[in-house]
């Protein structure tokens, strides 16, 4: 088990995503795992809390998601930035071997069968709200957050701990082109 792994309460679940950082994808069916970068993800709602993500319609991912009615959400770290790139870049469809030779290493957890992506900052598993008109025409994923963590390092009493946590754990911004950004500095309105 991870050791720095802790749970999140669900209902601050919305808190892993709400600084907008580009995520991982990780789904399971029929034997076959994957993961795919999307920098379109966000909180929906907070009871029960819910997230959308974009998934083309090209990519395995979304062909696995749609089989199983589950999939992980994950926020990758600046340390995950060349993992993050090929698994964002690579396709499962053209290469069978695109998980390992991106470095990938998975973890499962009691009572979810999906693939967790180790190194991470934060994890949220996810049972998708079918929705096919938005899934057709948008290329829109509803899921239902049934259990969210996150490591302890960077994240504990529900926020975020960019400014005392080592750089290499702050998340990572896809802005377009494979140009990233980290989190910065934390500010706050006096």
């Amino acid at each position: 088990m991870h050791p720095h792994l802790a749970p999140v309460d669900l209902a601050k679940a919305y808190r892993l995503l709400n600084h907008g950082p580009t995520v991982l994808v990780s789904t399971r069916h029929a034997g076959v795992d994957n993961v795919m970068a999307a920098a379109w993800c966000c909180a929906l709602d907070f009871a029960p809390p819910k997230l959308t993500v974009v998934l083309d319609e090209a990519t395995r991912t979304r062909e696995l998601l749609e089989g199983s009615g589950r999939f992980v959400i994950q926020v990758p770290t600046v340390a995950q930035l060349r993992l993050t790139e090929q698994v964002g870049n690579h396709s499962l469809k053209d290469d069978p071997d695109k998980l390992a030779k991106a470095g990938v290493e998975l973890f499962d957890l009691p009572d979810h069968d999906l693939p967790f992506v180790q190194g991470c900052s934060a994890w949220l598993a996810c049972e998708l709200i079918a929705e096919p008109h938005n899934q057709a025409a948008y290329d829109l994923f509803i899921g239902q957050v049934v259990g969210a963590w996150a490591d302890d390092r960077v994240f504990s009493d529900g926020r975020w701990h960019f400014e005392t946590a080592d750089p290499a754990w702050r998340s990572l911004h896809h802005v377009a082109g494979g140009h990233f950004y980290a989190i910065g500095e934390a500010l706050k309105a006096e």
